[in-house]
């Protein structure tokens, strides 16, 4: 067999040892000869950017950020950016046909899952690997990126609880998450936030406000860790406010801004707020041990489900095993944290204001 292999969507840790550990399985397995990594996500098979895999090739990624085939969050072959949203997805199972390609590992978000079903629909062996920081992809109980982007999130807490205690602020730190609140939660209770504010859950200015007043009396400075998705109950507050406008899908970020003006408005001068935007930062560097390992399960269990054959399915991990799921059940679809979700009853337990 002939074996391709692409990472489609934002980078992530983790992405380079799941590259690692396909192509491991596949060539460790005999029945596999040639393994050819995808360039730039599915631009790759529209641009004829492509290159071998083989274990010299992969050996020493495991801890690598990043993706070393590089990766593309635009590049729909359905409705092609530089066409003008053409459909040119003939033209990428010509490169798939031409490549001599028997199957394809598509490792991305829901888009790349979506794009991935409709490509399974067409004929492509395609099996599916789930990546995300936002850990949002439906029927998947942890995404690896995850774990490291709450590690992000935890230790910027960390030290912005040294800074607000000393200066008696009010401190807020806004994570990545689109209309999810998973970073955000579980980096809030890892990082020792005071309020967790997520996109499931609308909080109401006012409350929040009296809030990060009393815990400012209690203990001399708040934390407030916020998901980019946020929306207040009553007052105007949506994406439209956003720095980066966004309907659902699209780009977010900058609503701990706003935040933090509406929160001034309320303090006046008695109260200081200040507001980091963690972005990007969230993404890079190297996956956690626990992602690592995590990507390693997910790339065996992938390779294994094209020796098996089992195409047209994505990856999961569900109860700690690993298992799949059929594309057409996770394509355009995501993963909420439910609003009795164990963390969010733990947050209120706590004393934490979360909506």
């Amino acid at each position: 067999m002939h074996v391709g292999v692409l990472t489609g969507g934002g980078d992530c840790p983790g992405i380079n040892a799941v590259i690692r550990a396909v192509t491991l399985a596949l060539l460790q397995s005999g029945a596999v000869s040639r393994v050819t990594g995808i360039e730039r996500g599915f631009l790759g098979l529209l641009e004829d950017g492509y290159r071998p895999l083989d274990v010299a090739t992969v050996r020493d990624i495991l801890d690598e950020g990043g993706s070393v085939l590089g990766t593309h969050n635009r590049a729909d072959p359905f409705a092609y950016f530089a066409a003008g949203g053409a459909d040119c997805s003939g033209r990428a199972l010509d490169t798939v046909g031409r490549l001599g390609l028997d199957a394809l590992v598509a490792i991305g978000g829901d888009g790349t899952m979506t794009i991935a079903e409709r490509f399974s629909r067409l004929g492509l062996p395609v099996v599916g690997v789930p990546k995300t920081i936002d850990n949002d992809i439906a029927g998947n109980e942890r995404s690896f990126g995850f774990d490291s982007a709450v590690a992000v999130v935890a230790d910027s807490l960390n030290r912005l609880e040294t800074t607000a205690r000393s200066h008696g602020r009010v401190m807020l730190l806004e994570t990545m998450g689109r209309e999810a609140g998973w970073i955000a939660l579980e980096g809030g209770l890892a990082g020792g936030a005071d309020a967790i504010l997520i996109p499931e859950r609308a909080y109401h200015l006012d409350d929040l406000a009296a809030f990060c007043q009393r815990r400012v009396a209690e203990q001399g400075y708040a934390l407030v860790c916020l998901s980019e998705g946020i929306r207040d109950q009553h007052s105007a507050l949506d994406v439209n406010r956003y720095l980066g406008t966004a309907p659902s899908g699209a780009r977010l970020g900058g609503v701990g801004q706003v935040l933090m003006q509406d929160l001034q408005g309320r303090f006046g001068a008695a109260l200081e707020v200040r507001y980091t935007l963690l972005g990007h930062l969230q993404r890079g560097g190297a996956p956690t041990a626990y992602d690592r390992v995590l990507s390693t399960r997910f790339g065996v269990e992938a390779a294994r489900m094209v020796l098996r054959r089992e195409f047209g399915r994505m990856v999961a991990l569900q109860a700690d095993v690993c298992t799949s799921l059929a594309l057409v059940d996770v394509a355009g679809r995501s993963r909420s944290v439910p609003l009795q979700h164990e963390l969010v009853l733990a947050a209120q337990d706590l004393g934490l204001y979360i909506g």
